[in-house]
C-alpha cells in the first residue's frame, strides 16, 4: 500500500488514487477480517485517519469537499470505536505494568489489568450489532469513494505546489499553537490537541516522501516518536477519567491509589518528553518549511 503522492502525475488523478486506496483497503479488511473483527476495526480506523489527513492537506482548494468528507469519515470511525476503545485501555494498563516502582504497585496493576480485560471481553460480547455497524460503515465507504471520484483540482505544477505549500503551512501553524499551549500548561486536552497535529504532520510527511525520501523519512521517524509519547499520555488521561467515573473498576480503593500514583508519575515524565520531542519535530518556522515543500515539489518530477 502506497500512501504517497507521485509528483510526476496530474494532481487530481494522484489525489484520487491515494484516497481510493485507503477507502478500498478499509472495505477489504472489514469484509474479510483476516485477523479477527477487532483487528479489522483497528486497521480500518487507521485508514480513516490517513484519509482525513490527506483531505486536510488540500482543504484550501476543496473546502466543501473536505468539510463534508471529514464529517463522514469521523462518523465512520466513531461508529466502530466502542470495542476498540475498551481494548486500548487494556493495552494501556500493560504499558503501565512495565513502569511499576514497587511490588505492591505491580500487584495492584495486575488486578486492574484483569478487571479491564474482562470488561473488554464483556463489551465485545455485548456488541451484538457489530456486524451491522461494519456493514453500515462499508456502505459509507462506498459513498466516500463516489464523492472522491468527483473532486477536481487545477493540475498545473505551480498550482499544485502552491496548494501543498498552503496546506503544509496550515498544518505547522496549528502544530505551533498546540506546542506553545503544552509548554504553558499540563491539561490533558492540550496534549491531545498536540497529538492530533503531530499525527497530521507525520501522515503528511508520508504523503510527500517522494520529493526527498531520506529527509521525509527521518522527520517522519521523529514525528512518530512524538505521536507515540502523546498517545501514551492520552491513554493515561482516558484511563484516569474512567476510574474517576467508575471507581469500582480498580477493584479496591488501594488498587485505585496505586494506579493513580503510577499514572501521575508517568504523566510527568511523558509531558517532559513530549515537550522536548515537539521542540525538535517542529523546529522550523511554518513559513520557511512550507516554502521548502513548495520548492521541492516544483523540482521533483521534472
Amino acid at each position: 500500500m502506497s500512501y504517497a503522492f507521485n509528483p510526476g502525475w496530474p494532481f487530481t488523478e494522484d489525489f484520487r488514487a491515494v484516497g481510493a486506496e485507503q477507502i478500498e483497503h478499509a472495505v477489504a479488511v472489514l469484509e474479510h477480517q483476516p485477523q479477527g473483527v477487532h483487528e479489522a476495526i483497528h486497521d480500518a480506523r487507521k485508514n480513516f485517519k490517513r484519509l482525513r489527513s490527506l483531505y486536510r492537506l488540500v482543504a484550501s482548494d476543496a473546502p466543501l469537499f473536505q468539510k463534508q468528507e471529514n464529517a463522514r469519515i469521523r462518523a465512520m470511525a466513531r461508529n466502530l470505536s466502542t470495542a476498540r476503545d475498551a481494548a486500548a485501555l487494556v493495552e494501556n494498563i500493560n504499558y503501565l505494568r512495565g513502569q511499576t516502582k514497587s511490588d505492591e504497585q505491580s500487584t495492584a496493576l495486575d488486578q486492574v489489568y484483569t478487571i479491564l480485560a474482562e470488561r473488554r471481553d464483556r463489551i465485545a460480547e455485548s456488541e451484538a450489532d457489530i456486524e451491522v455497524k461494519i456493514a453500515s460503515t462499508i456502505i459509507d465507504c462506498e459513498q466516500a469513494l463516489a464523492a472522491l471520484a468527483h473532486v477536481t483540482f487545477n493540475d498545473g505544477k505551480r498550482n499544485s505546489a502552491a496548494r501543498l505549500k498552503k496546506g503544509w503551512r496550515r498544518t505547522l501553524k496549528r502544530a505551533a499553537c498546540a506546542k506553545a499551549a503544552c509548554e504553558a500548561g499540563t491539561d490533558a486536552t492540550l496534549f491531545h490537541e498536540l497529538r492530533k497535529q503531530a499525527q497530521d504532520y507525520r501522515m503528511q510527511l508520508a504523503l510527500m516522501r517522494e520529493i526527498w525520501p531520506s529527509a521525509m523519512g527521518a522527520k517522519r521517524t521523529e514525528a512518530k516518536a512524538l505521536v507515540d509519547v502523546l498517545g501514551h499520555l492520552n491513554d493515561l488521561a482516558t484511563l484516569t477519567s474512567l476510574i474517576n467515573e467508575e471507581p469500582g473498576i480498580a477493584g479496591s480503593s488501594q488498587n485505585q491509589a496505586h494506579l493513580l500514583s503510577a499514572v501521575i508519575t508517568r504523566e510527568e515524565a511523558l509531558r517532559a518528553e513530549a515537550r522536548q520531542r515537539a521542540a525538535a519535530v517542529f523546529l522550523d518556522k511554518p513559513k520557511d518549511e512550507s516554502r521548502t515543500i513548495e520548492l521541492l515539489w516544483l523540482e521533483a518530477g521534472r
